[in-house]
């Protein structure tokens, strides 16, 4: 999987994770998870989100709190709603 996951970062020497990282005022980095879930090609995020609750499991069975690497922040996805003329 790491050699398509590269294949897809395109031109330049960053991988498609460099690309997707955030970070928040603190200079903190951090990866949203829709993010990470195109990336690996799931095309139905409702799929994904298992995997996450595999690497919460993972976390918490290796010893560590769960709170310190995995944060349950949701954003919110525009949609466009029934009746809505699409935007010009």
């Amino acid at each position: 999987m790491t050699n398509e996951i590269m294949k897809t970062a395109g031109g330049g020497n960053d991988s498609p994770f460099e690309r997707i990282k955030r970070t928040n005022e603190a200079g903190n980095e951090y990866w949203s998870s829709r993010d990470f879930a195109q990336i690996l090609g799931y095309t139905d995020y409702r799929n994904f989100e298992q995997v996450i609750k595999k690497a919460k499991t993972a976390c918490f069975n290796s010893g560590h709190r769960i709170e310190d690497h995995i944060g349950d922040i949701t954003d919110m996805i525009k949609r466009q709603g029934k009746g809505q003329s699409k935007p010009s």
